[in-house]
């Protein structure tokens, strides 16, 4: 092998999505981030897309392109509206030239008993976090069946294999996701497209670590028995996953190496869907 040509696989070994271009959504904070960063720095450009404030966003961005060396754009799209969900994926597409991964992660959750369950946050969370996926799956999937490559990433949940109780929307979702997944699959399986669905269980996220203090509060309990007894009672590892192992995974997913797998459920919940 000839030092160039070494090179240029120990480049591509580095960077193994050089050239690509990913959406990510919710990807302003936590997994979402963690995934578009890990992207980014495996040479995917990035389209982030999700809520916080805007100054935030753009210094969030501007490290990220700034680090990783790819151009990162901001899409604020409502996901909630399935015109305005196609037409992010339509955007992307004018400025990139092409759509080659799809990350669909953003969710929302609601805890109450069926009985009490709102029916307004049903709604919102079935949209959100089923309805979305499907109407930015359904966007991209014509180019990249057109390209003969593809690779969507849906994060569902631990939930998506099993329940709990008073989660009867986001459960009902995230199985949703799972179905959809295997199907989306199937589809895009003779086109170089695959799809797969991540099934963590609790991610170590600024979000979670304000449950903690919350739930310590509440509870009149210390952090780590909220962290062993509450949170992790599900997980026989009992240690939270963290975005970057969420990103490795999506990066893998993403790679060449990846192309026969596909309409898998991978769970990165320290065994707690081993039960």
């Amino acid at each position: 092998m000839t030092t160039t040509a070494k090179l240029d696989m120990d480049t591509r070994m580095q960077r193994p999505l050089a050239g690509k271009t990913a959406i990510v959504t919710g990807s302003t904070s936590g997994i979402g981030l963690g995934i578009a960063r890990s992207l980014a720095e495996a040479g995917a450009h990035i389209v982030l897309n999700g809520l916080g404030d805007q100054d935030e966003i753009k210094r969030t961005r501007d490290m990220l392109q700034e680090s990783s060396g790819v151009t990162v754009a901001f899409d604020g799209a409502n996901l909630m509206d399935p015109v305005d969900t196609a037409a992010m994926v339509e955007r992307s597409e004018r400025l990139f030239g092409r759509v080659d991964i799809l990350v669909n992660n953003a969710g929302i959750q609601h805890v109450s008993p069926i009985e009490e369950f709102p029916a307004a946050k049903w709604d919102a969370i079935i949209a959100l976090d089923l309805s979305a996926v499907f109407h930015a799956t359904k966007a991209a999937f014509k180019g990249m069946k057109e390209r003969k490559f593809g690779r969507i990433i849906n994060v569902a949940s631990a939930h998506g294999l099993v329940a709990s109780p008073f989660k009867s929307a986001y459960v009902a979702a995230k199985h949703g996701v799972v179905g959809l997944t295997k199907v989306t699959a199937l589809e895009g399986a003779e086109f170089n497209v695959t799809a797969n669905a991540i099934c963590p269980g609790y991610v170590w996220t600024p979000l979670v670590e304000k449950q903690i203090d919350d739930q310590a509060k509440a509870h009149k309990i210390s952090r780590e028995q909220v962290i062993r007894d509450v949170l992790l009672i599900n997980q026989p590892n009992k240690k939270f996953a963290t975005v970057e192992e969420m990103g490795a995974l999506a990066v893998f997913l993403s790679s060449d190496m990846a192309a026969s797998i596909t309409g898998t459920a991978l769970p990165v919940d320290g065994g707690w869907t081993a039960h």
